[in-house]
C-alpha cells in the first residue's frame, strides 16, 4: 500500500457508510464476496471476532454452559412446529431442495436461529429435574437472506454469532438466566469493547418470534443510530410445549419447561469499528487489538545497530509479559509511513525508539485515539505500558460515554419526535400507549422506530398521555434510527 493509499478518504461525520466501508477494507478487516450480501472475514477482522469470543466463551462456561454443535440444516417440519419463528423468519428462510442431482423429500432450512433444532434434542436429553438446568452454546454462522445492502459486520446475509438455549424448572429461574446473560452481554460491551451501552426490552411487536420477552442493550452510534447489540429472550414455556421439553418433578408429576435463548453477533464488530475509528483509519481498545504495540525504531546508518538491539529488549520485555508486540524493523519504509500505517490499523499503542531514547533509556510512547505523546522509563516497561493501556481504555469509554449522555432527549408530542430525532438523532424518550400503530406513524415519516422501553414494566411515563395518539400512555418508549 503505497503511502497516498494509507488514508481515509471518507469523512465520518458527513459520509458514515462511506467512511465505515473504506475503514473496514482499508485496515484489512474484510472484502466483499462475489455473492451480493456476503463477506470475506480476514485474518484481522477475525481475531477481533477471537478475542470477542474468548471473553464471552470464558464467562460463559463459569456460569454453566456448555458449547455443542447443531447441523446448519432443519427440517421444514421442525421448523414449523412453532408457528412464531415460522412467521418470524420465514421472509428471510433460505431453503435447500436439491442434494446432488436428487430432489430432497423435504426441503431443509438454512439455519436462521436454532431453536428449532436445538430444542427436540433438549427434549430428548431431559427427563428428571435432576437433568435441570441445562444449558447450551453453539459458535456458528446462520443465514438470512435480508433484500439490503450490504454493510460488513451490520447487515450480511450470512454472520457470525452465538446462540446460547436452556431449560429450567420454572419461570424464575428461566427469568434470572436471562437477566445473567444480559450482564454478561453489558459487561462485554463496556469492560471489554469500551462501549456504554443502554438496557432495555424490545416491545411486544418486536420481541423474538415465540418469545415471552426479549431484552436488549443497545448501543449510540457517533451519527445517532443506535445498534441492537445482544439480546436474550426467555421464552416461557411455548417452545418447550411445541417440542414437548417436559420434566418429571420431585413428586413425579410431568411439567413444561421454561427455556431461554441468548445471542451476540458479530454486529458488534461493527458497533466497535464504527465507535471508536476515525479519519486516520481504525481504532480498538488493546483489550482486543490483534497488535497491542507497534515499536517504530528510528535510526541512522550509523545508529541502526544500537537501536535495533535496544528495541529487541523491549519487545522481548513485552512478550514476556503477555503483550502482543510488532517490531517494525522494515528497512524499505521510513518512519512516518509506518505511523500512519499502524494507526490504520488500529494498534492502540506506538513505541517510538531513536537514539536519543537508547542514550537516555527511555521510551516514546503515542496513544492511538489522539496522538497523546509520553516519555517514560526504559526500567520495567513492560508494567507501565499496562497503564498506557488502561488510559487508552478510558480515552475511548469516555469519548462514547460523552456520546451518549448528550443524546438522549425527551419529547411529548409526535412532533417533538420527529423534529429531535430529524435534527439530533440519537434517543428520543416519550409516553406511548403500547400500540405498535404510534411507532408505525414515526416509522413512516422519519425510519425510526422503539429501539427498547425500561426493564421495569411498572416504570411509569412522566407524561398521562402517549406522545403519538394522545391515549393514555403506558409505557415509556425510546424512539431512535437504527442500524
Amino acid at each position: 500500500m503505497s503511502e497516498q493509499e494509507l488514508g481515509i478518504t471518507e469523512s465520518k461525520e458527513y459520509a458514515t457508510g462511506d467512511w465505515y466501508a473504506e475503514v473496514v477494507q482499508k485496515a484489512d478487516l474484510a472484502d466483499y464476496a462475489p455473492m451480493g450480501g456476503f463477506i470475506v472475514t480476514k485474518p484481522r477482522g477475525y481475531a477481533l471476532w477471537e478475542a470477542l469470543q474468548d471473553n464471552l466463551d470464558g464467562w460463559f462456561k463459569d456460569t454453566g454452559v456448555d458449547n455443542a454443535y447443531f447441523p446448519m440444516f432443519i427440517p421444514e417440519s421442525f421448523l414449523e412446529r412453532e408457528k412464531d419463528i415460522v412467521e418470524g423468519f420465514d421472509p428471510e428462510v433460505a431453503w435447500v431442495t436439491q442434494g446432488g442431482h436428487d430432489e430432497l423429500e423435504e426441503r431443509l432450512a438454512v439455519r436462521p436461529t436454532s431453536e428449532s433444532i436445538i430444542a427436540p434434542f433438549m427434549a430428548d436429553w431431559v427427563r428428571s429435574h435432576r437433568d435441570l438446568p441445562l444449558r447450551l452454546n453453539q459458535w456458528c454462522s446462520v443465514v438470512r437472506w435480508e433484500a439490503t445492502e450490504t454493510k460488513p459486520f451490520f447487515r450480511t446475509k450470512e454472520f457470525l454469532w452465538q446462540e446460547g438455549h436452556t431449560a429450567h424448572e420454572s419461570e424464575d429461574e428461566a427469568w434470572d438466566e436471562t437477566m445473567l446473560r444480559l450482564d454478561q452481554y453489558e459487561r462485554l460491551f463496556e469492560d471489554v469493547l469500551a462501549i456504554p451501552v443502554m438496557r432495555g426490552r424490545k416491545p411486544s411487536h418486536d420481541k423474538f418470534p415465540g418469545a415471552h420477552t426479549t431484552t436488549t442493550v443497545e448501543a449510540l452510534m457517533p451519527d445517532g443510530k443506535s445498534v441492537q447489540s445482544a439480546t436474550s429472550h426467555y421464552l416461557g414455556t411455548s417452545f418447550a410445549e411445541a417440542f414437548d421439553l417436559t420434566y418429571t418433578d420431585e413428586d413425579e408429576e410431568e411439567e413444561v419447561a421454561h427455556t431461554t435463548s441468548w445471542g451476540l453477533s458479530w454486529r458488534s464488530l461493527g458497533a466497535l469499528i464504527m465507535t471508536h475509528s476515525d479519519e486516520q483509519g481504525l481504532v480498538v481498545p488493546p483489550t482486543v487489538a490483534p497488535t497491542q504495540v507497534a515499536i517504530v525504531p528510528i535510526w541512522q546508518e550509523d545508529t541502526k545497530d544500537e537501536v535495533l538491539e535496544y528495541a529487541e529488549g523491549i519487545a522481548e520485555d513485552l512478550e514476556d509479559a503477555g503483550v502482543s508486540v510488532d517490531l517494525d524493523d522494515r528497512d524499505e519504509r521510513n518512519p512516518g509511513f509506518k505511523f500512519n500505517e499502524h494507526e490504520l490499523n488500529g494498534v492502540p499503542v506506538r513505541f517510538e525508539i531513536g537514539p536519543h531514547e537508547v542514550e537516555d533509556e527511555e521510551v516514546t510512547i503515542v496513544h492511538r485515539p489522539d496522538g497523546e505523546s509520553i516519555v517514560e522509563d526504559r526500567a520495567e516497561i513492560a508494567d507501565t505500558v499496562e497503564d498506557h493501556f488502561d488510559d487508552v481504555y478510558d480515552k475511548l469509554y469516555e469519548a462514547a460515554q460523552q456520546n451518549l449522555e448528550e443524546n438522549i432527549r425527551e419529547a411529548d408530542s409526535a412532533e417533538e419526535i420527529l423534529g429531535t430525532i430529524g435534527q439530533h438523532r440519537g434517543y428520543v424518550k416519550a409516553p406511548w400507549c403500547g400500540d405498535e400503530a404510534c411507532e408505525t406513524a414515526i416509522k413512516e415519516k422519519i425510519a425510526a422506530e422503539i429501539v427498547m422501553c425500561p426493564l421495569d414494566r411498572d416504570v411509569e411515563p412522566e407524561a398521562d398521555e402517549c406522545a403519538i395518539c394522545e391515549d393514555e400512555a403506558h409505557e415509556v418508549a425510546y424512539f431512535a434510527k437504527s442500524y
